[in-house]
């Protein structure tokens, strides 16, 4: 087994060798024969659109039992080139069967409602089917929308399991918003780990993880409206965030989470309180640094670049050339091996051109 490979990493990739099988519901729940869902391939009548699908599956959204549904298949060759990419549906089957078993709960019920509910779900024979979500990519980020994601992923949170990829495909508006793909839905312990990476990497939390994967990439475009406006979008987002913060430190505490646990998140409260006592500008520019440059490594990483990664690109050559000082002086750049100016510019050249290799093509 690769020394490199985490724990989690390493037993699931032992359980996709061992040829053992994960469901969860039974195949008589689904409104069409197994057989039929595994051969689906667009083609057939009762699909009635084909979806650009995500790097792991194939998405088809199907007509059966007077109803739609959510149609993935397992691609039979993923497209994320890395571990936690060969194991992604392996992973969504396994926090299916715990996510079915949360919402059973009464205390849960309301704020996981936006967790799409599971029909049936096959690991060996790469099946998910879901019941239809008839929503939209976000286009306007809201105070009732930011309150209702910031709610379901916290409490996700507080029951174990850490999102991390809340990019815009895998989030939906249809009223309130709803969370279906959990390839990147990791187990961990909330009272005593920062996340499924344990105590290694306090960087990552649930906020942190929406702007990094989504947030920060729609206020480019109300960048482009003004700065103010984008600076008035991060203020709301960071008010809310911090009153659901000081509601979730409140919790753990009372559940005797470990004071390393407390801590970091005392030390977030306090950074964002501090900041939205005054222009919140220093905090904007440096969480903005730090989620484009994240988002970038990730793209990078496994090889799945868009022209968003290149959009965000853009942002960090143009702010590295034209607000250098800036960035030093909000922190921006303490994590930087070399943070230079030029030194900077010529790392993101070469990433531009490495992004520009890998771009994913279009389903």
């Amino acid at each position: 087994m690769n020394a490199t490979l985490n724990p989690r990493q390493q037993a699931q990739l032992a359980f996709v060798a061992s040829g053992a099988e994960l469901q969860v519901g039974q195949p008589q729940d689904c409104p069409l024969p197994l057989a039929t869902l595994v051969a689906t391939d667009g083609s057939e009548p009762y699909v009635s659109r084909t979806l650009s699908g995500g790097l792991t599956a194939h998405v088809y959204r199907i007509e059966a039992a007077g109803r739609s549904w959510t149609l993935k298949r397992a691609r039979e060759r993923c497209l994320v080139q890395n571990a936690d990419g060969q194991t992604s549906f392996l992973n969504e089957v396994q926090r299916r069967a715990d996510l079915r078993v949360l919402k059973a709960r009464p205390e849960l019920a309301e704020p996981l409602a936006g967790i799409v509910d599971t029909c049936y779900a096959s690991f060996r024979h790469g099946v998910l089917l879901s019941p239809w979500i008839d929503g939209e990519v976000v286009g306007d980020w809201d105070e009732t929308r930011l309150a209702d994601l910031f709610d379901c992923v916290i409490t996700l949170a507080s029951a174990g399991l850490f999102e991390w990829d809340l990019c815009p495909g895998n989030v939906l508006d249809d009223g309130r918003i709803r969370l279906f793909d959990f390839g990147y839905l990791y187990r961990f312990d909330p009272l005593r780990e920062f996340n499924s990476d344990g105590l290694a990497c306090p960087g990552f939390h649930p906020v942190e993880r929406f702007e990094t994967r989504q947030f920060f990439a729609w206020l480019l475009g109300q960048e482009a409206l003004g700065s103010a406006r984008a600076l008035a979008a991060f203020r709301l987002e960071k008010a809310i965030a911090l009153d659901r913060y000081r509601r979730w430190r409140a919790e753990l505490a009372g559940r005797d989470a470990s004071p390393a646990v407390l801590e970091r998140l005392d030390r977030l409260i306090d950074s964002w309180r501090t900041a939205l006592a005054g222009s919140a500008e220093a905090l904007y520019l440096r969480e903005a640094w730090r989620s484009h440059r994240l988002d970038l490594a990730d793209d990078l990483d496994g090889q799945t670049c868009t022209p968003q990664t290149l959009q965000r690109l853009a942002w960090l050559r143009e702010t590295v050339g034209a607000r250098h000082a800036d960035l030093l002086a909000a922190d921006a750049l303490a994590h930087e091996r070399a943070p230079q100016r030029a030194a900077l510019l010529d790392e993101l050249r070469r990433a531009e051109a490495q992004a520009i290799g890998w771009q994913v093509p279009r389903a």
